[in-house]
Parts: C-alpha cells; structure tokens; sequence
C-alpha cells in the first residue's frame, strides 16, 4: 500500500520542482529583464568601441619613438611584465635556496658559527612598485582623513570656526603638488634626519604630498554634511539632553555620511593623481617613476609600457573608488539610498 501512495505522490513532486524555476522566471518582468541585458552588453559595447577608436587612431600617429602603440602592442608589453616578474620571482627563490644552503654547510662544519641572512635586493618590477604606489596613496589617504573628518565636523557646528578656516581651506585648496613638492623636500631633508630611518624620504615626500593636495574635498564635504543637519534630529538631540560627544556620534555622522563619503570618494581620485606626479619629481620607486623612467629611456617598447602604465592607473583608481562605494553602502544608516 506504501509502494502504491509513493508511486503515485511522485510525479507531482516532479511536477512541483519543475514548476518552481518557472515560477521564479515568471517573476520577472520583460522590462527587467531588458534592463539586465543593457546594463550587460552597453559596457561591452563602449569598450569595444574605444578599443577600435584607439586601433584605428594609434596608426595614424607618428612619434619620435615609432608609431603610437595600439591595443595590440599594449597586451604585448604586458605578457612582458608578467614573465619580468616571473623571472625575478625565480631568481628571488634561487638566491633564498643557495643561501639557506650555503648556510647548512656552515652550521654542518661549526655549530657555533654565525648565520647571516640577507634580502634579495633584486630590481623593482612593474608590480612591485605597484604595490609601493598602493601603500604610499593609501598612507596618504588615511592620514589626511584623519586629519579632515574630526576638522571637517567642526568646522560644521560652528559658523564661526567656519568663518574663521573657510579663507585658509579657498587658499590652499588649488595649490598644485608640483608648487608643494618643493617645499616639503626641504621640511623632510631638515626634519628627518636618522641613519636608519623606517621609511625612505622619497616615500615620505610623496606621502605628505598627497595628504596635503587630497584633505580639502573631505574637510568640506563633511562640514557642509554637518551643517546640514535636520533640524528636528537636532532638537530631538537638544531635548534628550546628549552630550557633545554622543551628539556627533549619534547624530551628526549618520546624518553626515553621503557627503562625507563623496567629498573621501574625491579624496582618494585626487590623492591618485597627485601622487603620480609626485612620484616623478620624489623619485619614490612606484608607478609614477616607473613611467618617468620609460620616458628618459626613450627604447621602442617605451611607449607600449607607459600606455600599460596610464590603463593599469585607471584601473586601480575605479577599483579604489569602487571599494569605498562598497563602505559607504555598508555604513549608510539609509540602506534604501541608491549610491553611485
């Protein structure tokens, strides 16, 4: 009798597994489904256009080096880079096994003896100074947001210390790294000063510089969030009685965080591009020297590496600008806000 029930419940089980995907397409409209396929193929269709446009243009191009290099050459030059780091990767493991080798022996013939072990002090490769340039933007990023936020915050809540910082922040606020550059080489040359120093002065000067050209759209998009407040939370703040304290934290950052997050999102595109140039005139061995050396040498392949170079910087900024989207979407007490 058992064998009969199941036989028979079966194929409407079936029935029901085959209906449930069903169900789920039905649920979504032609006109979501359009949606989809455009937010898919309108980038793919940009790029493709953009790389025939640069194929089609580099051609015609003619430059003291040879012709402009098109997408082609590009992916080239960058097969070339992957082997470069592959090979000094080998090389880098090649010299750490000779030397724990060399090092065996010598403890095999005196246990007593003293080991020395030594860095590979190999050649930087384009992916190592990609790393530098990642550590010296982010370094700069956050000491000037730790410098903005708490400045802007205040700045929001007084009218006064407003007043009083708006003419220095219009000032300083254009100022180009190159015209900083200069003068905080020699704040760093006089100032820091130790025979073993923890960082380079290089990276140091190219820290300070981006700190000081990226902190403005911070400090002034948070000042203008708190200024603009709700009124009512404000009061909602003045008849529980919070303290200064608990005021911003409870109120003032939550209700401040769009803008907070687009004047940083600003802040760190500024802070990229800033520390490019820096890179150049600091000699700190990231992406912005990388393609101040390409140009000095001057080879054929030259212009192929500097354009790997320009698409590898604007990759790495729309990933940072992405990922602080990402937090923004994630601390953003409004999780229905559409951010972009």
């Amino acid at each position: 009798m058992s064998e009969s029930i199941s036989a028979v419940s079966t194929p409407s089980s079936v029935k029901e597994a085959h209906k449930f995907p069903l169900a789920i397409v039905s649920k979504i409209s032609p006109a979501k489904v359009r949606d989809m396929v455009l937010a898919a193929l309108l980038p793919i269709v940009g790029v493709a256009f953009f790389l025939l446009f640069w194929h089609v243009g580099a051609q015609h191009i003619k430059t003291s080096l040879g012709t402009f290099p098109g997408p082609k050459e590009v992916v080239s030059q960058w097969s070339n880079l992957v082997a470069e780091q592959k090979d000094e990767n080998a090389r880098a493991a090649a010299f750490y096994e000779r030397q724990e080798k060399r090092n065996a022996e010598a403890l095999k013939e005196d246990p007593n003896t003293e080991i020395r072990v030594r860095q590979y002090n190999g050649r930087p490769t384009f992916f190592d100074k990609i790393q530098t340039s990642l550590f010296t933007v982010l370094s700069g990023f956050i000491l000037a947001t730790v410098i903005a936020i708490p400045m802007g915050i205040v700045i929001g809540l007084s009218q006064s210390v407003y007043r009083a910082f708006n003419p220095i922040i219009q000032i300083f606020k254009p100022v180009s790294p190159l015209a900083w550059l200069p003068l905080i080489t020699l704040v760093v040359s006089s100032v820091y000063v130790s025979e073993d120093p923890m960082f380079s002065k290089s990276f140091i000067i190219s820290m300070l510089t981006v700190t000081l050209c990226s902190m403005w759209p911070t400090m002034i998009n948070t000042a203008v969030g708190v200024a603009g407040v709700s009124k009512d939370l404000i009061n909602v703040s003045r008849v529980l009685r919070l303290d200064w304290f608990t005021h911003v934290r409870k109120i003032v950052i939550p209700s401040s965080i769009p803008m907070m997050f687009t004047g940083l999102r600003l802040s760190l595109g500024i802070a990229w591009m800033v520390l490019i140039a820096a890179e150049m005139l600091a000699q700190n061995p990231g992406l912005g020297k990388f393609v101040w050396d390409e140009f000095q040498n001057g080879s054929s392949e030259s212009l192929s590496r500097i354009c790997v170079a320009v698409l590898t910087i604007g990759v790495i900024g729309f990933g940072l600008d992405r990922t602080l989207l990402a937090i923004q979407g994630y601390v953003n007490w409004d999780k229905s806000a559409i951010v972009r």
